[in-house]
């Protein structure tokens, strides 16, 4: 089965047609598709619709880019969610949550700090419920990585990797796999493409991130912005096996089971669609 492992399907981009968008994805093959949330005004938002389809799937976190507007009060919301949640097979994972190291506001001292804490904060809520991460990795792989190491193991997904070969290890290491999707499709990307290739499969998911990232096919830098779905996906699966010369059906089926395992309640969340 093909599992989209981050996809925004709550987002405004899909308001008009989103039932046609899920649609879709299951019509290319796409089994699964993991919404995570960003902010307390989406937790019930991502939970409902992940309920309202066959292949949803949810994760509940604080996205570095809401932290600015982010109160005390919304991590101890996010607690409560969680703990409402940990009987229901569809919540898999605290995400999205990280650091973003790359826009100018996030950059600032004082919201760097805040950044962190948060991150700190949500990381507590993952060893104390035994939960995996959907990790936003943007220029801040070394700080995310200087907070983990020194907990016990954690795990989850890296989502949209874009760092070097020793971090990419570290994440690894530390339980995570690595998150591949629309980046990878462009010949430009060099590091990306090489990472795709040469790292051990047993670390890598596919992911699309829609309605960002859009692959190649999509549209090119510069040109009008196009939006993404879920069912390309099954298009970032066979640029993978291009790239790593093997047959499409092996990286569907090996992908899929990475999925599983550094989430591991998706098995459970599948089995309840059965």
């Amino acid at each position: 089965m093909l599992i989209d492992t981050h996809c925004h399907l709550d987002a405004s981009e899909f308001q008009s047609d989103r039932l046609a968008v899920i649609q879709r994805a299951a019509e290319r093959g796409v089994n699964a598709i993991v919404i995570p949330a960003v902010a307390s005004s989406n937790f019930d938002v991502v939970r409902d619709l992940a309920h309202s389809f066959k292949g949803g799937i949810y994760a509940l976190g604080i996205h570095p880019i809401c932290v600015p507007d982010a109160q005390e009060a919304d991590l101890e919301d996010l607690e409560r969610r969680i703990q409402q949640s940990l009987d229901d097979p569809r919540f898999v994972a605290i995400g999205e949550i990280g650091l973003d190291f790359f826009l100018p506001r996030l950059k600032e001292p004082a919201m760097r700090e805040k950044q962190e804490r948060f991150y700190a904060a949500q990381l507590d809520l993952a060893e104390r419920y035994g939960l995996p991460l959907l990790l936003h990795v943007r220029r801040s792989q070394d700080i995310l990585l200087k907070h983990l190491r020194p907990r016990g193991p954690i795990g989850g997904i890296a989502h949209a990797f874009n760092g070097s070969f020793q971090q990419a290890g570290q994440f690894i290491d530390l339980g995570f796999a690595l998150g591949f999707g629309g980046a990878m499709t462009f010949g430009r990307a060099l590091q990306i493409r090489r990472l795709a290739t040469q790292l051990p499969m047993e670390a890598l998911v596919l992911e699309t991130d829609a309605p960002d990232i859009p692959p190649a096919w999509l549209g090119a830098p510069g040109q009008p912005a196009v939006r993404n779905e879920p069912g390309e996906v099954a298009g970032i699966a066979e640029t993978l096996a291009e790239l790593r010369g093997v047959a499409r059906e092996h990286i569907v089926q090996a992908s899929a089971a990475n999925a599983r395992r550094v989430l591991p309640r998706l098995a459970a969340g599948l089995h309840a669609f059965n």
